[in-house]
């Protein structure tokens, strides 16, 4: 068979596969596990300061070594499955992640814990490429539709729920409990991939670019690290800007190595296309105010306001069930054709920041006004991911629409990690400035137990909830310029676009 008609064959309309609703149930299932661990360290943070000895910084590599980790991998894994055989890669996947949670559960210090997190991502990357692509392989042009719309609403699902469960599981077990949960799912998964899922893949797709994979994560990881390390050691210091030079050096060396290889993880070319960098920049600031947002409301809730880690986790609750309720009723989806994509995205990110907004503004004494600010940032992640995702995909060209999908996933996970980092690092800075004597403690914990009476630690107590309420303002201010930003550069697109016919036109006549 000719590469043309090797094209042909693989653009030619496919069965459903007989078994296809099951099958989306398994790799749901296995998507869910994957992304509930974006999330579900957030309520045992007080667990891990106690018991691991855990700084705030140590925390957060907790957290972003298996976000950054994810985020570098996605698209080589997504290229490696269309290669080797995304069956493979799946079972591959699954695997990784398995051994990955029960390094994580047994665990014995904070370095153990961030490297089996790191681990875990690994396997993590596999998956949500990996799953993505089946669902397009098993399911035709009249149901695709509707099969992906239930894996993006399991997608933002299992990013929001993963609080609660995790304070479901810390109200009856220790903190390794939340990653050992993930073994049985994982074997079953195996299973059941094994004997349900087709084998498929295209023997002519792109090489897996190895180095481009390296240079991204190595490069991310330094400049997460320099946010990180900044309040600690001060942000002129050698220690951070020799940090941030090294991953903007790296990162630097990434675009360059992209431009210079015939297949590109990410090719730079896209960045020329306004819509492509306008939904780009919408993705990234949505999972950023969503992470950074959770990663403080389970510790405002616990720290602040005395809650438990069930109860804090109840109380996020809300954010997901309305981007679940909004997701599966095609809000967003019938709001993109009416007021267009930029209009829907402008609207979306200013709802996400207005939650935010009120979160630090209302929440601070009690619940009520935290559970305005969670519904009110739902429905604006509701109505801007799809939107947001269309845009990408509509700026890539259908051929490439597998790199879409990557660099899709790609964003959601370097704005969730670098969520965590910024408005971590404002939180720290402003606690630090409050509380001077505080600065040489690691934690909030550490500061209360340090603290001289009961008037000492209310004041700690207040410093941190006025730090939390500068870094929810911060992530607020980001999301919405973000998403206006957003916003201009897919409307001049449009307008471009829509003039180009015109132009052409012209030119027709006149010649």
């Amino acid at each position: 068979m000719t590469a043309t008609a090797a094209e042909q064959h693989d653009r030619a309309p496919r069965d459903s596969h007989p078994q296809r609703w099951l099958i989306l149930g398994v790799i749901c299932l296995a998507q869910l596990t994957v992304l509930l661990d974006n999330t579900v360290l957030n309520v045992a943070i007080p667990s891990l300061t106690t018991e691991l000895d855990a700084s705030t910084a140590d925390v957060q590599w907790m957290i972003n070594a298996y976000s950054l980790v994810q985020s570098g991998l996605l698209l080589t894994a997504g290229s490696a499955a269309d290669r080797y055989g995304r069956r493979k890669m799946l079972v591959a996947g699954l695997v990784l992640f398995g051994i990955g949670s029960l390094a994580a559960g047994l665990a014995q210090s904070s370095g153990q814990l961030i490297a089996a997190r790191a681990g875990m991502g690994i396997g993590g990357a596999l998956l949500i490429t990996t799953t993505l692509a089946v669902v397009v392989q098993i399911f035709d042009d009249t149901e695709r539709v509707k099969a992906i719309g239930i894996w993006s609403t399991v997608n933002s699902f299992g990013f929001a729920v993963g609080p609660l469960v995790g304070g479901v599981m810390l109200e009856h077990f220790w903190w390794g409990a939340i990653f050992l949960i993930n073994i049985p799912v994982a074997v079953l998964g195996v299973i059941a991939v094994v004997r349900l899922v087709p084998e498929s893949k295209n023997p002519r797709g792109d090489r897996p670019d190895l180095l481009g994979a390296l240079l991204s994560t190595i490069g991310m990881a330094a400049v997460v690290y320099a946010i990180i390390s900044g309040p600690e050691h001060g942000w002129t210091s050698g220690q951070v800007l020799l940090t941030a030079f090294t991953g903007a050096a790296v990162l630097t060396g990434f675009v360059l190595w992209e431009l210079h290889i015939p297949y590109p993880m990410l090719d730079m070319h896209f960045f020329r296309d306004q819509r492509f960098i306008g939904a780009v920049a919408g993705a990234v600031l949505v999972a950023f105010g969503m992470g950074g947002s959770l990663f403080l409301l389970t510790q405002h809730l616990q720290f602040v306001l005395g809650y438990g880690p069930l109860e804090a986790g109840l109380r996020t609750a809300p954010l997901a069930m309305t981007v679940v309720a909004l997701n599966l009723t095609g809000l967003g989806a019938r709001l993109v054709p009416k007021m267009g994509t930029p209009a829907t995205i402008a609207t979306g990110m200013s709802l996400l920041a207005t939650g935010l907004g009120a979160i630090a503004l209302l929440g601070g004494e009690g619940y009520g006004g935290m559970l305005l600010g969670l519904v009110v940032m739902g429905a604006g992640i509701a109505l801007a991911m799809p939107a947001m995702a269309n845009a990408i995909m509509s700026a890539i060209p259908p051929e490439k629409a597998g790199v879409g999908a990557g660099v899709n996933g790609t964003l959601a996970e370097f704005g969730n990690g670098l969520g965590v980092a910024v408005l971590g690092a404002v939180l720290t800075s402003r606690f630090a400035t409050l509380v001077p004597a505080a600065v040489g403690a690691a934690s909030l914990p550490a500061a209360l137990a340090a603290a001289d009476g009961a008037g000492d630690r209310q004041r700690i107590t207040d410093a941190f909830a006025s730090g939390l309420e500068t870094s929810q303002l911060a992530g607020a201010v980001a999301v919405l310029a973000g998403g206006l930003l957003a916003a201009a550069l897919l409307r001049r697109a449009e307008r471009g676009g829509a003039a180009a016919p015109e132009r052409d036109a012209a030119r027709a006549d006149s010649a």
